[in-house]
């Protein structure tokens, strides 16, 4: 088998039409990716030799106006393995090959577990547990320090990541500990792409807008260049556009929807499809959500940012259902409207904004 210097934990399709598909397009004819299944799902071994194989992407929906439908090949991934069934060559791998280690495990996966403390490998430990150990080897035969890259959902998921890791080995020796903490680099970074369902054995669907935003860090190394990876210096602009416009404009539509009785759309497309709602949403930006970013100094490229948002929201392709987006609506407002009523005004936009105001006072009635 080639050498593969990126190590990928988890069979997403998530990860299939993101990091392994810009992978795929930036480094052609090189299959640098092993992936490796950490469920124990027996369902998915047809699915790490399809990766394998090569899959496509359908990529649907609207881009500058312009409505997208086509198919890109990815052929990024090498190998597949199993946590389970190929425990050995994985630690081979971690200890002689990767140089990136990527993830995307869910929060499920970060999750601590009571088997996160067994002085041996279970395949029932976290994901940070299990990396805990697999990086002994690596350290005891002298190796370089690998890049490690979760894309989890998480903020700050490098730093967390690395949290967890050094307290899943806290009863190793000390110089483990401290390679882990200061020699291995541990990269935070920010993902964004709906990845609306996947092909069988392999592949998936995703609409046109995809980010993979790395934080700048001494003896950072980009895994490939690629058009959607932009590295910056500070992650919290790029997470506040996400959480104050992407999914507070989500969130303030169910309260709308939910307000109207449930009536009148079904899927997120169905309100941009809507004349009048669609126009108040646009209000809502312009008019209550855009000043914010003004005042705190981050107004570059917001503009833009939010006609690419109602794009995404319009996707003809996309079944986003707004049943589905309503779950934990109560904790949504808080978390997406209320902290950013509190944001604005920490940043000196005093300005009345009624649509958002409405939609909170609506969750206390």
């Amino acid at each position: 088998m080639p050498i593969t210097p990126v190590l990928q934990f988890g069979t997403s399709r998530f990860l299939q039409a993101h990091a392994d598909l810009f992978l795929s397009e930036a480094l052609p004819g090189e299959r640098p990716v092993t992936v490796v299944q950490t469920s124990g799902d027996p369902a998915r071994t047809g699915r790490l030799q399809a990766l394998a194989r090569g899959y496509e992407v359908r990529i649907e929906g609207i881009s500058n106006g312009r409505k997208i439908s086509e198919t890109r090949r990815s052929d990024a991934v090498a190998r597949g393995l199993s946590i389970d069934a190929d425990l050995a060559e994985v630690t081979r791998i971690v200890a002689e090959e990767a140089r990136v280690v990527l993830s995307n495990t869910g929060d499920a996966g970060f999750r601590p577990r009571p088997e996160d403390r067994e002085s041996r490998f279970n395949a029932a430990m976290s994901y940070p547990a299990k990396l805990g150990h697999l990086l002994r080897p690596r350290f005891e035969a002298g190796g370089a320090p690998p890049q490690i890259m979760p894309t989890e959902l998480i903020q700050n998921n490098g730093t967390t990541l690395r949290g967890l890791v050094l307290d899943a080995v806290s009863q190793s020796d000390r110089t483990y500990r401290d390679w882990l903490a200061d020699e291995v680099v541990w990269v935070n970074s920010l993902v964004d792409r709906i990845v609306s369902e996947p092909l069988e054995p392999a592949g998936a669907v995703a609409e046109p807008y995809a980010l993979w935003a790395i934080e700048a860090q001494p003896r950072l190394a980009l895994p490939c260049t690629h058009p959607c990876i932009q590295i910056v210096s500070d992650l919290g602009p790029i997470e506040r556009r996400k959480l104050f416009i992407l999914n507070l404009g989500h969130t303030w539509i169910v309260s709308d929807w939910l307000a109207r009785g449930r009536e009148g759309a079904r899927f997120v497309r169905d309100v941009m499809a809507d004349a009048d709602w669609s126009a108040r949403l646009s209000r809502l930006f312009a008019d209550e959500v855009l000043p914010a970013f003004v005042a705190a100094g981050e107004a570059d490229g917001v503009a833009d940012y939010i006609e690419v948002t109602k794009e995404r929201f319009a996707n003809p392709f996309l079944d986003h259902k707004l049943q589905d987006i309503a779950q934990n609506h109560g904790e949504k407002l808080e978390r997406r409207i209320g902290a950013f009523l509190d944001w604005a005004r920490a940043n000196g936009d005093t300005g009345a904004k009624p649509q958002l105001s409405a939609a909170l006072e609506r969750s206390d009635a």
